[in-house]
């Protein structure tokens, strides 16, 4: 199947829109280096997991984090908000397969989507899994992820039944090794999280028009200390810094089509003031945005 880059497009809920695989296969493989290429906060159906390839990333998933070193691996939750960054250091190379848990689970009433896929999925205290080698079967999951990318890569006969196999071995090897005392997260974290989907949702559908913390603080009906008391504790940032964050981004995106002017992409995504646009994008992604635009426009 192609090879995409990381770094797709999120709804007005701040839903993943990518449309990984397809109906037949509901599976995608992605590259990105996550020094270069923004990931912005998202979430989807699907299960992900990734290996490092190169460098270290930071992963969060809901309220867990993970410093995910080269050659380990990292297993999101259905339905979970999460993000990839980079520790630091000039590179940081992830391989990420992205699939629905009807790939694996079949039916919902099959024995594999009843006993193994919904109980996962329900599981509010394994958002995410970090595997870091600290349990013999981490080496296994990276692997499953490995081959699973591998195959969806290279297309070799039967790969669709390949890639079926490997993820099947992720999910089983995930279901089969539960923490005995697996603790879920607090009524309040839960809150947390989908407070803070509501807020994603008005900051995609109202980036390009001037926002306040109170505008935020209003669309899920808190105040402005508890918004960014909830930004702060989730996803660790304020929320006009988060602002900021995706219209840079969006920008970038833009700029990247080729199809418009550095002004232009600048106003379309909030920035009224040309100088300031050029000062924000230049912090976040380290160059002009006339110097983005020539290295990425296609």
């Amino acid at each position: 199947m192609p090879l995409a880059l990381c770094g797709s497009p999120t709804d007005q809920h701040g839903r993943d829109m990518a449309r990984h695989g397809s109906a037949l296969l509901p599976f995608g493989c992605y590259i990105g280096d996550v020094a270069q290429i923004n990931v912005p906060w998202h979430w989807h159906e699907e299960m992900e997991a990734a290996v490092v390839i190169r460098g270290t990333a930071i992963l969060t998933a809901g309220t867990e984090q993970f410093q995910v070193q080269e050659g380990q691996g990292v297993f999101i939750n259905s339905g979970v908000l999460h993000t990839t960054l980079p520790k630091n250091g000039p590179e940081c190379q992830v391989h990420w397969v992205v699939f629905h848990p009807r790939l694996v689970g079949g039916n919902l009433d099959s024995v594999f989507w009843t006993d193994y896929l919904q109980p996962l999925m329900a599981d509010e205290g394994r958002k995410g899994v970090h595997f870091n080698g600290a349990q013999s079967w981490h080496k296994q999951a990276v692997d499953a992820i490995t081959n699973a990318w591998d195959c969806g890569v290279g297309e070799p006969p039967g790969y669709a039944f390949q890639v079926r196999e490997a993820l099947s071995r992720l999910v089983y090897l995930l279901c089969s090794h539960q923490p005995a005392a697996a603790v879920p997260p607090s009524k309040k974290a839960q809150r947390d999280e989908g407070r803070i989907k509501t807020m994603l949702q008005y900051i995609q559908e109202n980036y390009a028009s001037e926002l306040t913390t109170s505008d935020i603080a209003r669309s899920a009906m808190v105040s402005e200390s508890e918004c960014l008391r909830c930004f702060r504790s989730t996803i660790r940032t304020t929320p006009i810094q988060y602002v900021k964050q995706l219209r840079v981004q969006k920008a970038a995106e833009l700029l990247a089509s080729g199809t418009m002017s550095v002004a232009e992409a600048g106003a379309l995504c909030g920035f009224e003031d040309a100088s300031y646009f050029t000062k924000t994008f230049r912090e976040m992604k380290g160059c002009t945005p006339s110097a983005y635009r020539a290295r990425t426009a296609v």
